[in-house]
C-alpha cells in the first residue's frame, strides 16, 4: 500500500492528489480532504528526519531489456492501482539480486521560497528521476513514506569492483545501459530468444562531460566481436566465482551466458574501449511499454511503410505517435529498415531515444506531477541498477546531473565497425582500425562531439598556456620516469627512447608509481617550466598533462621533474594530445534532430 493510501483507501492514486494553487502559482499535495497543503518548497533546505521504512520490501524480480536512456523509467504498477502486473515467472538475468536494507535519509525542506507566479513549476520540475525524488523529498511526512513505498521497488546487482565505484558529481559520467533479449514478463512471449539465458542485446555508453555541456551516447553492436575477459563474479550465496573470459566472441555473449552478470558486460566495455562506467542500469522489454505510456507517446518518424512479422511493427510512412506494444515492436525492428541487420536497428533505437529524450524534456512531461510520478514508479520497477546506484537517493542526484543537458548537444553514435573479414557469409562484425580508436579517445578525454560553447575559457586558456614560452635545450632536462598503468617496461623504454634519440641524458627510471593513474602526467616546480615545456614538445604531452607542482631529488641528489606514464600511455614516441573536436567522418546525430527511419 503506498504513503496516499494509508487509512483512507486503496485505491488513490497519488498523482491525483497534486494540485495547482491559483495564489501561488505552485503543485501542492493534497493528502487528504482534512488535511493541510503541502506546497513544493525551493531545491534546499533541511527539515527533521521522517519516519523509519514502514513495510518489507518489494519481493519481485526483474531482468533487462532494450532501449533504454539514462534515468529513464519503465514498467511499474503504480501505487494505488487495483489490479497489478502479474509475476511474471523465471527470471534469471541479472542471478542475483538484492534489497537495500535501509534507505539513505532523505533531504527535507525549508520554508517557502518568495513567491513567483510565473515559470515557477518549470523551475522546481527539472528532469527525470531527480526529479521525481525530489518532488516526494519536499512534501513531509507523506512524500517520505512514498520515497520509501520507491525504494523498495529498486533492485540491485553486485557491481563485482568492475566500476569505477559509482558517479561523481565534480567528474564526467559513464554509465552503461544494457538491454536483454531474454523473454521475461507477460506479454513478451513474442520477443527474443525463446529459453535462453538472454545476451546483452543493446548496449549504450553514456557519457556525460565534465561541465555537463554535452553528452555521448555510444551504442556497440551485439555482433561485434571482442574478447570477453575473466569476470569475478558475486554469487547468490555470497561467495565469488570467476567465469572465465572468451576470447574472439560476440559482445552480446558478455551478459547471461556462463553465468555472466552485467558487471561482466562492464568489464567487457572497459576492455574494448578503455572506459571504465561508473555504474551500469538494465531494463526489461515493459520499460519501453510503460515509461512511452507514461508520458502519453513519443513521436517517431518513417520514410517507408513497415510491416515486420517479426516485429509486430504495422504502421504506414509519415509521423507516429507511439507508446505500449507500439514502442517495443519499433525498437525491436531491424528486418524492415536499413539492410536489415542490427546496425539498421541500432540506428532505429537512436532514433527513438532522441525521440524520448525530447519528450522527457518537454514542458508538458515537466509540469504534469501526474505523468512525473507515473514515471517514478515505472523507472524504479524496471530498472535492476548495480550496488553502488542502488537507492531513489542516489537515482535523484543522478538524474539532477543528467537533467542538466540540453539534448541538442547529445550525440548518438556508433561504434565504429566493418564487416568481418573472416566470414564468407557475413554475419559479425570486427573494430574498424582507423575509425574506433578515435571515438575511444573522444570520450576518454571528455571531447563533445557536438560545438558547444566553451563554459571554462579562462580555465582551458592557461591550460594552453603551460605549453607557450621558452623552452629549454633537451640535453639540459632533467626527468624522472615512473611506470603508472603503462604496459610493463614502459619506463626502461621511455628512458632509452629519450636519451639515446632525443638527447635527454639528464633521465633516470624511478620505478613504479605509487598508485596507478589514467592519464599520463609530468610534474615540475615553477624554475622547471622551459624543461617541462621542451619534454611537453618531444613526449607529445598536451597542456592538461604538465602539472606545476614541486620537483623530487633524484638518484644524483639534483631536482628533477616527474613524468608518470599513466595508462593512456602508448609507447615511446607516440603523441598524447588528446583530440579536440570528432572528425567530420564520424556518423552521428543530435537529440534535438527529428529523423525518418529509411
Amino acid at each position: 500500500m503506498d504513503a496516499h493510501s494509508r487509512g483512507r483507501g486503496e485505491n488513490v492514486d497519488p498523482a491525483d492528489q497534486w494540485v495547482l494553487n491559483p495564489d501561488t502559482g505552485e503543485y501542492e499535495l493534497r493528502l487528504g480532504h482534512s488535511s493541510p497543503q503541502s506546497p513544493i518548497p525551493g531545491p534546499r533546505g533541511p527539515r527533521p528526519p521522517g519516519p523509519g521504512k514502514s513495510g518489507a520490501g518489494n519481493p519481485r524480480g526483474r531482468s533487462a531489456a532494450p532501449g533504454r536512456a539514462p534515468g529513464q523509467p519503465g514498467r511499474g504498477t503504480g501505487p494505488g492501482r487495483e489490479t497489478p502486473e502479474p509475476e511474471a515467472p523465471g527470471r534469471e538475468v541479472p542471478p542475483q539480486r538484492r534489497r537495500r536494507s535501509t534507505p539513505e535519509e532523505p533531504p527535507g525542506r525549508r520554508g517557502r521560497r518568495p513567491v513567483k507566479r510565473k515559470g515557477k513549476a518549470r523551475k522546481v520540475l527539472l528532469w527525470g528521476s531527480g526529479t521525481l525524488a525530489f518532488l516526494v523529498l519536499a512534501t513531509g511526512v507523506g512524500g517520505y513514506l512514498y520515497l520509501e513505498h520507491l525504494n523498495d521497488n529498486i533492485t540491485s546487482v553486485s557491481d563485482d569492483g568492475a566500476g569505477t565505484g559509482g558517479f561523481s558529481k565534480d567528474k564526467a559520467i559513464n554509465i552503461l545501459l544494457i538491454g536483454t533479449d531474454k523473454r521475461t514478463g507477460s506479454g513478451n512471449e513474442g520477443y527474443g530468444d525463446k529459453g535462453s539465458a538472454g545476451h546483452a542485446d543493446t548496449t549504450i555508453l553514456l557519457h556525460v562531460s565534465k561541465d555537463r555541456s554535452n553528452a555521448t551516447a555510444l551504442s556497440i553492436p551485439r555482433d561485434l566481436i571482442v574478447d570477453v575477459p575473466d569476470c569475478p563474479t558475486e554469487q547468490e550465496d555470497g561467495s565469488q566465482k570467476v567465469i572465465p573470459g572468451s576470447p574472439g566472441v560476440r559482445f552480446n555473449t558478455s551478459l547471461g551466458q556462463g553465468g555472466r552478470t552485467p558487471s561482466c558486460t562492464m568489464r567487457t566495455v572497459t576492455e574494448l574501449t578503455g572506459i571504465t562506467p561508473d555504474n551500469f542500469m538494465v531494463a526489461d522489454f515493459n520499460a519501453v511499454k510503460t515509461l512511452t505510456s507514461a508520458v502519453g507517446g513519443v513521436e517517431v518518424c518513417l520514410a517507408k511503410d513497415i510491416d515486420d512479422p517479426d516485429s509486430h511493427l504495422k504502421l504506414p510512412k509519415g509521423t507516429h505517435t507511439i507508446e505500449g506494444e507500439d514502442a517495443l515492436a519499433f525498437v525491436r525492428t531491424r528486418h524492415s529498415v536499413g539492410l536489415g541487420g542490427d546496425l539498421s536497428r541500432i540506428g532505429l533505437q537512436q532514433q527513438f531515444l532522441s525521440a524520448l529524450m525530447r519528450k522527457l524534456k518537454s514542458n508538458d512531461t515537466l509540469t504534469s506531477p501526474s505523468k512525473m510520478i507515473k514515471l517514478a514508479e515505472a523507472g524504479t520497477e524496471a530498472l535492476t541498477v548495480d550496488s553502488q546506484l542502488d537507492n531513489i537517493n542516489k537515482l535523484k542526484d543522478l538524474g539532477l546531473e543528467l537533467g542538466k543537458l540540453n539534448v541538442k548537444n547529445l550525440t548518438f553514435t556508433t561504434v565504429p565497425v566493418v564487416d568481418n573479414p573472416a566470414e564468407k557469409v557475413k554475419a559479425t562484425v570486427v573494430l574498424d582500425s582507423a575509425q574506433a580508436p578515435q571515438v575511444f579517445d573522444l570520450i576518454r578525454n571528455d571531447v563533445s562531439f557536438t560545438e558547444v560553447k566553451q563554459q571554462k575559457k579562462k580555465e582551458a586558456a592557461a591550460v594552453a598556456a603551460r605549453l607557450e614560452g621558452e623552452k629549454a635545450p633537451a640535453s639540459e632536462v632533467r626527468v624522472r620516469i615512473l611506470n603508472g598503468g603503462a604496459v610493463g617496461g614502459s619506463a626502461q623504454a621511455t628512458l632509452s627512447w629519450l636519451q639515446v634519440q632525443q638527447g635527454v641524458t639528464k633521465s633516470e627510471n624511478a620505478g613504479n608509481a605509487p598508485a596507478p593513474l589514467a592519464r599520463t602526467t609530468l610534474e615540475y616546480a615553477p624554475d622547471q617550466a622551459d624543461q617541462a615545456r621542451r619534454l611537453a614538445e618531444i613526449m607529445g604531452l598536451s597542456g592538461s598533462a604538465l602539472k606545476p607542482g614541486e620537483s623530487v631529488t633524484n638518484a644524483q641528489g639534483v631536482p628533477a621533474m616527474t613524468l608518470t606514464l599513466g595508462k593512456d600511455f602508448k609507447g615511446a614516441g607516440v603523441s598524447l594530445t588528446p583530440p579536440d573536436k570528432a572528425p567530420d567522418d564520424i556518423k552521428k546525430s543530435t537529440a534535438d534532430k527529428v529523423e525518418c527511419a529509411q
